[in-house]
């Protein structure tokens, strides 16, 4: 069987400042992936930080795009292509305002939702026919969050710490769903983790 590589993106924005924060939460679920597989994706290369593995016999590159949320396509494309990767070999990990903290989600394709950084790799890579895992971090009015706290300062603010908490309690589901779908095997990996609530 002829193998071929995979793309496991993290969307979020570079810099200190917007490490923890919950537009980030793709960069903090890729890093850590990268640390339960020994790896740090500390290489720099096409407006990225990446790092290349074999996970389960299968090529594996974890891109973490330093262009920006707005930008993410930018940092992306340069791998898709030179890895001549097809969509659903693409898996992005991304939040998502609309799903409870905690919730996770796997679908392939569908429209950006709002979101950015979905916007820019479908506008950059041309198509949408990729894989999003999406990450629940709810909207203001959520837990001690005012529901008038503009949305914009929200996704930029840090994770509350019962958040953190659920979010750190679904990193094995993380790993076992991930790794079910570089098997190939994308509808088994989605009944895994579309089933945590």
């Amino acid at each position: 069987m002829e193998k071929k590589d995979f793309i496991i993106v993290g969307l979020g924005n570079p810099g200190e400042q917007y490490r923890q924060t919950r537009h980030n939460v793709g960069f903090i679920v890729l890093d850590e992936l990268a640390r339960r597989w020994n790896a740090s994706i500390s290489q720099e290369k096409w407006n990225a930080h990446y790092v290349s593995l074999t996970i389960d016999g299968q090529k594996v590159h974890l891109v973490k795009p330093e262009t920006f949320m707005n930008l993410s396509g930018k940092g992306v494309l340069n791998f898709y292509r030179f890895f001549k990767v097809k969509p659903d070999k693409l898996m992005v990990v991304h939040d998502d305002l609309d799903m409870l903290p905690g919730r996770i989600k796997l679908v392939k394709g569908g429209g950006a939702g709002g979101h950015n950084g979905i916007k820019s790799l479908v506008e950059t890579l041309g198509t949408k026919d990729f894989y999003r895992l999406k990450i629940g971090i709810g909207r203001p009015g959520n837990g001690s969050v005012h529901a008038a706290f503009p949305v914009d300062k929200y996704v930029l603010s840090n994770f509350a710490e019962e958040d953190v908490n659920i979010l750190q309690s679904r990193y094995d589901s993380f790993e076992d769903g991930i790794r079910i779908f570089l098997e190939g095997n994308p509808s088994k990996a989605m009944t895994l983790l579309n089933s945590l609530k």
